[in-house]
């Protein structure tokens, strides 16, 4: 499992000396220290006991030794009974393994372009580690059906780890023990956590989160194009010269080729280096097995009995047979090439409403077909607090086999006005898409009193009862609306309920008072409550009689008058 659990025992293996040494003059340097903090990255309390200095991240769990097969050094035609057996499943990655390991590969590309790291040493390290996560047993999020755990870390032939997260990660109250996946142990997880799925957690056990984690773990500062730096970085994961010698083995392996399997259908590696079995016959432990080249010159001579001629000739027709051993049974890797809008409704709304459209992206491949499980990542852009569910900025969503994805429905906020939401395809450089988004102010289409109290008032009192109103759209209450409200001069006291046109403000009659206490007889910026009501401040009458009026307007058209008498 990824950091290290004790020494492996393998056959053809450096000795633990060797390892030892190698380990002394890594582990000062490259080990990643491993704080004392919780899962959630808080402080530990007094007295909470810390991993060792310098532990990987796996604290040394144990691993899978299994080594890949040989790749067969015959040509074409040449007789291969006694070659290596090219075991074409070894190359198949489970699919969602697979999909985490490129995106996280892609991912640091883009924030650590300097790292040049290779996803095949993630699917190297996978496989070591946990044999792809058991071969691919996790659910369509990518989570583990089941948790993987290395071995309790009590200092018994593994690292003496006492427990760093409550038993958050592992289960486990007195010591940790090594999760997920890519076996990070806790204390390393609470640091090193990646949410590489952007559904806000991060999740030891999702092959997103931790692919992603264990990308930047080895990056570090390090450039893995460089072969020392390589080195440094596996050996940072696990301390041991047999654990790099495993991973680089895949490493180059998968280099050589690979190909997507579906989920649940991985091989199970055989071995681990804390227990004595030996690799199946079928593998090659180290390169020396390779010498018993005497064994198979017995075959040569096979050829060259009587049959020389037809044996030669019989494999020519199946010359794509060889072909086997680089990328077995390979299929085109689909590639995203097309990135579209796919019939986005318009994006409006009124402030405080959910958007009537739904930002809509079709991804293709390179054949034009639909892609399916490709990630778009749908982003807010400019000046505005319309929000993703959750109060998110941005949303990520995965294709679906008719290679659309649809984001979830924006919720306008209280700014009205334009903005902009983008689309993007995670991991490639295919165009973006953006789409105009507006807010508009909400409306609406009538005022009433709230109640009939007459509105009277002696010359120079005050006005006993206040103008109450409520603002409705189709009915429907509308909280947050702007109300004007003004006296007004009319030719003639109106009928009740009708509006005068183009009316100006009265200089004389009912009046408010500013914060100083002086007249006004116009307001702005006034609003509706959460039900839709508005009560407007005391009004005051001075030595004018008669009746008067006050007009309540909306930016979107309704209006109301209300009679005031003074006598």
């Amino acid at each position: 499992m990824a950091p290290q659990i004790g020494r492996r025992l393998r056959r053809g293996a450096t000795t633990t000396a060797v390892a030892a040494a190698a380990v002394a003059a890594l582990s000062a340097s490259q080990g990643p220290g491993v704080l004392a903090n919780g899962p959630a990255g808080e402080q530990a309390a007094s007295g909470t006991p810390t991993p060792p200095p310098g532990a990987p991240a796996s604290g040394n769990s144990p691993y899978y030794t299994d080594l890949p097969p040989l790749v067969s050094p015959n040509p074409p035609g040449a007789p291969t009974t006694n070659s290596p057996v090219i075991g074409a499943d070894q190359q198949g990655i489970p699919a969602t393994l697979l999909d985490a390991y490129k995106k996280a590969e892609a991912e640091l590309a883009r924030d650590r372009a300097s790292c040049h790291l290779p996803w095949q040493i993630l699917a190297a390290i996978g496989k070591v580690e946990s044999g792809q996560a058991n071969g691919g047993r996790v659910d369509a999020n990518g989570t583990t059906v089941t948790p993987i755990l290395g071995p309790v870390l009590n200092g018994v032939g593994f690292e003496n780890i006492t427990d760093t997260d409550g038993g958050s990660y592992d289960g486990d109250k007195v010591h940790d023990r090594a999760v997920g996946p890519m076996q990070f142990i806790p204390s390393t997880w609470a640091t090193s956590g990646r949410d590489g799925n952007g559904d806000g957690r991060k999740d030891p056990n999702n092959v997103y989160d931790a692919s992603l984690a264990a990308a930047y773990y080895l990056c570090g500062n390090r450039d893995l194009a460089v072969q020392s730096d390589l080195d440094k970085a596996v050996l940072s994961y696990n301390h041991s010269q047999e654990y790099l010698t495993t991973v680089l083995s895949w490493f180059d392996y998968y280099k050589r080729g690979s190909h997507e399997v579906p989920n649940g259908t991985g091989v199970l590696p055989g071995s681990r280096s804390d227990t004595p079995v030996r690799r199946p016959s079928g593998t090659v432990p180290t390169p020396h097995p390779s010498t018993p080249g005497p064994t198979p010159k017995p075959t040569p001579p096979k050829p060259t009995p009587s049959k020389p001629g037809p044996t030669p000739t019989r494999p020519e027709p199946s010359k794509p047979t060889p072909s086997d051993p680089g990328s077995p049974k390979p299929l085109p890797s689909k590639k995203a090439s097309t990135f579209e809008d796919a019939d986005t409704a318009p994006l409006t709304a009124t402030a405080g409403s959910s958007f009537a459209g739904q930002p809509k992206a079709r991804v293709k491949d390179q054949f034009g077909r639909p892609m399916a499980k490709a990630t778009v990542r749908f982003q807010v852009i400019g000046a505005t607090d319309a929000r993703f569910p959750g109060g998110a900025t941005q949303v990520t969503v995965d294709t679906g086999a008719d290679g659309r994805a649809t984001a979830p429905a924006l919720l306008a906020g209280e700014q009205t006005g334009n903005f902009t939401v983008r689309a993007t395809v995670v991991g490639t450089s295919l165009p973006e898409i953006k789409w105009t988004a507006t807010v508009n102010a909400r409306q609406a289409d009538a005022l009433a009193r709230t109640d009939t109290k007459e509105l009277a008032a002696a010359p120079g009192a005050e006005f006993a009862n206040y103008v109450e109103v409520k603002a409705t759209y189709k009915g429907a209450v509308v909280p947050g609306i702007a109300v004007a409200a003004a006296m007004i001069v009319t030719p003639e006291p109106p009928a009740t309920g009708t509006a005068v046109a183009d009316p100006k403000v009265n200089d004389k009659g009912p009046y408010f008072k500013d914060d100083k206490g002086n007249p006004i007889r116009s307001l702005k910026d006034l609003k509706t409550d959460a039900n839709g009501v508005l009560r407007l401040p005391k009004i005051y009458a001075d030595g004018q009689t008669g009746t008067f009026v006050l007009r309540l307007a909306t930016p979107g058209g309704a209006t109301l008058d209300v009679q005031l008498k003074v006598a």
